[in-house]
């Protein structure tokens, strides 16, 4: 049995969606409200908390894995774990050797409040975890929270739960109902973000479109997702304000056009569309047809013609046939869109999808999803190469990226120049040159001053050294893609 002693240090690991991230962060900062000194999770601390998610197997298996990197640091640790899955699979979380408190989708706030659990009932050796999880249906309250940890760029959350009912999807039941922020609380935290000096601010949500549900524990919509960006354009200090993910149902012509006259609001949408088939969509019980999607497209391009388009694509769903999956591929080549999100369907417990017909074998759904991420990799080198010449303007971050600075254009193009960290969390207006070799696009300042130089002379002769063997590794690459490219396109001529 673990001896009693006081708890001191705290370190979080995050899984999975931005909203995660931006939960993570207000749950720390509650930490940090009580004494804990929050420390790297890669450092010994005396909790661990783990925030989850269950999109895919791959995110369930993972979770085993830091685990077990925590005890590894600390074997005396205490593990929480909080999430999704912890609110789908409590007991299952707490079988896992290592796991001694599990909080679901309510309790997770209040984290701090069940430490004395930790304290109280210190667990015997082979022991299961704790579980403290709400049933779904009372995770009907809203909790905002903002994330701070990056000095570049803040997640924002505005919006919680779903009331879609996505045959492959288990977040309503991970989350709960949809319901919003207040407008005066979005503000509130928009303010204190741009107080902190964070230049840009990401919105996120499960739904974010359908912001202004439930904001009185009902389904009155007081604000509107227009009614809130357009008071978030006249918070004083925030320089950019990203849209991160909004179904194409709920994206409206009102605010493409706001967002093409915004003072913050980025030429930037990822708008999912999950399937290019519209008999996917249809098994999907997605609120939308391909040819809405196209509309969602047309007006973006026509008022912002630069505009990045993001889209989330899913291969090897029930049913999805040869013909259909080509259907989505030749659907997505057309389109106007500048890069793909690929995910690879996975069963979820407890879905209507997990029991259809049709099951598609995974090594199928393996070869489509390097079909579409082999499509993503010529879109966006095709959106690239339109935007070189182009007078941009350039947020740069924090990390030293192998001697190279980084950063995203309002239009999420991302360039580097040689690192200088008096440069980091600053805007500069460039002009796009030419794009390098490792995918990424150099540049020149509009102002006339000189670009850094990184030479094997100066100060970071091995972060030199570390570029050029990144520089050869995505020479490498680049040609595996080539011929990888010509497989897919072989195996497109096969199939069609």
């Amino acid at each position: 049995m673990r001896e009693e002693k006081d708890l001191n240090k705290v370190a979080f690991y995050t899984l999975g969606c931005k909203l995660n991230f931006s939960e993570t962060a207000t749950i720390a900062r509650s930490f940090e409200n009580e004494g804990f000194q929050r420390v790297d999770f890669s450092e010994e601390a005396d909790i661990y908390v783990i925030n989850t998610c269950s999109v895919t197997q791959n995110a369930d298996k993972k979770f085993k894995s830091v685990v077990k990197q925590a005890r590894k640091v600390n074997k005396d640790a205490f593990v929480v774990g909080i999430g999704c899955y912890a609110q789908l699979q409590p007991e299952e979380l707490a079988d896992i050797d290592g796991v001694d408190l599990v909080l679901g989708a309510t309790e997770k706030f209040k984290i701090t409040n069940y430490l004395n659990d930790l304290l109280a009932q210190p667990k015997l050796d082979g022991e299961r975890g704790i579980v403290h999880s709400c049933e779904i249906e009372d995770a009907n309250f809203y909790v905002g929270s903002y994330s701070l940890d990056d000095r570049t760029r803040a997640f924002l959350k505005v919006q919680d739960g779903c009331d879609y009912k996505c045959t492959y999807c288990t977040i309503p039941l991970a989350r709960g109902i949809s319901r919003s922020d207040t407008l005066e609380n979005v503000l509130k935290n928009a303010k204190e973000i741009a107080d902190s000096g964070t230049k840009e601010i990401v919105l996120t949500g499960v739904n974010t479109g359908d912001y202004g549900k439930g904001e009185f524990g009902n389904k009155k919509h007081e604000h509107t997702f227009l009614d809130m960006i357009q008071a978030l354009d006249k918070v004083e200090g925030v320089d950019r304000v990203r849209i991160s993910s909004i179904e194409p149902n709920l994206l409206k012509d009102d605010a493409i056009d706001f967002v093409s006259e915004s003072r913050t609001f980025v030429p930037h949408f990822h708008i999912p569309l999950q399937s290019g088939c519209n008999e996917i969509l249809k098994l999907m019980r997605r609120r939308y047809m391909r040819e809405l999607y196209v509309e969602r497209v047309k007006r973006i391009k026509e008022k912002m013609p630069n505009a990045c388009i993001g889209v989330d694509v899913m291969v090897g769903f029930p049913g999805e046939t040869e013909e259909y999956f080509l259907d989505t591929y030749n659907f997505l080549n057309e389109l106007d869109v500048s890069y793909l999100h690929v995910f690879t369907y996975s069963e979820r417990p407890n879905t209507v999808a997990a029991e259809m017909s049709g099951v598609i074998p995974h090594k199928v759904r393996k070869k489509r999803s390097k079909m579409l991420r082999g499509l993503s990799a010529k879109k966006r080198r095709a959106f690239y190469e339109s935007q070189i010449g182009n007078t941009l303007n350039v947020l740069f971050e924090s990390e030293n990226k192998n001697g190279f600075i980084e950063g995203y254009t309002e239009n999420y193009v991302r360039v580097k120049m040689p690192w200088d960290e008096t440069y980091i969390n600053t805007l500069h207006e460039i002009k796009l040159t030419k794009i390098d070799e490792d995918g990424l696009v150099l540049f020149e300042f509009t102002d006339g001053r000189e670009i850094p130089v990184l030479t094997k002379e100066n100060p970071l002769k091995e972060e030199y050294l570390q570029a050029e063997k990144a520089i050869e590794k995505a020479r490498a690459e680049a040609k595996d893609f080539q011929r990888t490219t010509k497989e897919d396109n072989k195996y497109v001529s096969l199939i069609k």
